[in-house]
């Protein structure tokens, strides 16, 4: 029948595009990751002229899924689509908390909020990981203010109510940024107590000092 021949034709074209959209969508999607990941990489190695420029091209590959899933809704909603977005989101706030600029909006980056608010909460282990590196460093004021910073933002977190279906698992994601806080919190705590000791201990011995030397 002329009509069925027709129909399958029809069929068999539109999920041929259906189905070059999702290849691409597959090879931005690695792309984005692998982007987001050494961006992150270079964020921690204090390269932050290099991060930059990797979160620049991370941007275009955003924009392009944008561009080429414009009439693929459905594939722009597939998880791997959604996890590559996350990362991106991550490496853009961790690179904003790091460097003390003004953290990217959803809108500002061209993400859906799910993917924006789990990038957010799993920027905080990025966090963490630069809060011990600058206890180790003695920089203990900039460690308390990125530990302040992580407090806002399960703050934020916790706040959002919504169902999974919704919310990408972002419930999952805040518990794990909760669990990353206290032990942050805490290993800071005893950072701070053991810096006051050995200043206490080093006013002593300088008193010690002065007085053996005034006798």
């Amino acid at each position: 029948m002329d009509e069925l021949n027709d129909i399958a034709q029809k069929a068999l074209e539109a999920l041929e595009r259906r189905h070059q959209s999702r290849e691409k969508a597959l090879g931005l999607s690695r792309r984005l990751i692998r982007h987001s990941a050494n961006t992150i990489r270079a964020i921690h190695r204090g390269e932050f002229e290099k991060a930059r420029g990797m979160l620049d091209e991370g941007r275009a590959v955003v924009e392009q899924f944008s561009t080429e899933l414009a009439d693929e809704r459905g594939i722009y909603e597939a998880g791997y689509v959604q996890d590559a977005l996350k990362e991106f989101a991550e490496a853009s706030i961790t690179y904003a908390l790091i460097t003390g600029q003004a953290v990217p909006g959803a809108q500002e980056l061209s993400i859906d909020y799910p993917a924006y608010l789990n990038g957010l909460g799993e920027a905080m282990g990025e966090l963490r990981r630069a809060i011990l590196d600058l206890m180790r460093s003695g920089d203990l004021s900039k460690a308390e203010e990125l530990l302040r910073t992580m407090d806002e933002v399960y703050g934020v977190l916790v706040s959002v109510d919504y169902p999974k279906a919704i919310t990408r698992g972002l419930r999952r994601t805040t518990d794990m940024v909760r669990g990353v806080l206290e032990r942050t919190r805490g290993d800071l705590t005893m950072a701070v107590r053991q810096q006051r000791l050995e200043h206490t201990l080093r006013e002593f011995e300088d008193k010690v000092l002065d007085r053996y030397a005034q006798e």
